[in-house]
């Protein structure tokens, strides 16, 4: 792993529950030794990655975050596109709706929706790394990756986080395949376990799928009649945000969407 890498992935240690993290806490998160730990968030600081506050001097994200933040959005604009999408979504299914990208190797939460239709719902960060194996989202986007990708996280540990946690790779493959003949990807309590999730992949401009599109609701919530308005939901959504970032759906899936909605 090289140096640039360990400093960046000291950024994704920060999260809303989070946001400040001591020097001894940021080395064992990371799993660095203090001085490394120290001599990397110093590079950071001086590019305002991150910065120091407080008499502790704990670090928080810094300022040129904010910079990259907006003129990524500026010039490809991907989470305010998709928000009124996304809005929308959770206002019609009555659920909390979540949009996540293909990072790197890491398929992470950048933006997410509540409905007021219920007084309990999923609750969630729009900067969780969602689990290829445990979550509909990771299926969705797993489903769709070439086959050296899937079989590399596939071939990881796969930790259970519930008791209904699916880890065996055989079956995931079965479910991945399943993904791919219907078009979308449900999880019951795999990455919480009182948690329903359903989810679409979302394509680029290159029909690479790039991302997932989810609703969660508490599992009792979750009939036929309400599964099959949330999928068609997530099938008219899915193809405008897609849309609305330059993508081009599959032939394949623009058909099971069609049908869906």
């Amino acid at each position: 792993m090289g140096t640039v890498t360990k400093a960046l992935e000291l950024l994704d240690l920060f999260t809303r529950a989070r946001p400040v993290i001591g020097l001894s806490d940021l080395a064992r998160l990371a799993d660095l030794n203090k001085a490394t730990c120290y001599r990397l968030a110093t590079e950071l600081t001086d590019y305002g990655l991150i910065e120091q506050v407080g008499s502790t001097k704990e670090y928080r994200l810094g300022p040129a975050v904010l910079r990259l933040a907006a003129l990524r959005e500026f010039h490809v604009p991907t989470r305010d596109a998709a928000m009124p999408v996304l809005q929308a979504l959770a206002d019609e299914t009555g659920e909390t709706a979540h949009l996540s990208l293909l990072i790197g190797r890491d398929l992470k939460a950048i933006a997410l929706a509540y409905s007021s239709a219920h007084a309990t719902r999923v609750m969630m960060e729009d900067t969780e790394i969602l689990p290829f194996h445990a979550t509909s989202s990771g299926q969705a986007v797993l489903a769709f990756q070439p086959d050296s990708i899937r079989e590399i996280i596939l071939g990881q540990a796969l930790p259970r986080l519930t008791p209904h946690t699916i880890t065996d790779p055989a079956e995931i493959r079965a479910r991945l395949a399943t993904v791919r003949t219907e078009g979308f990807a449900e999880s019951t309590g795999g990455f919480e376990a009182d948690v329903h999730s359903l989810a679409v992949p979302l394509f680029d401009a290159l029909g690479r799928c790039s991302g997932g599109l989810a609703v969660a609701a508490p599992k009792g919530r979750v009939t036929d009649r309400s599964r099959a308005q949330i999928r068609a939901a997530l099938a008219r959504a899915g193809n405008e945000i897609t849309t609305l970032w330059g993508g081009s759906l599959p032939p394949a899936i623009a058909t099971l969407w069609r049908t869906a909605a």
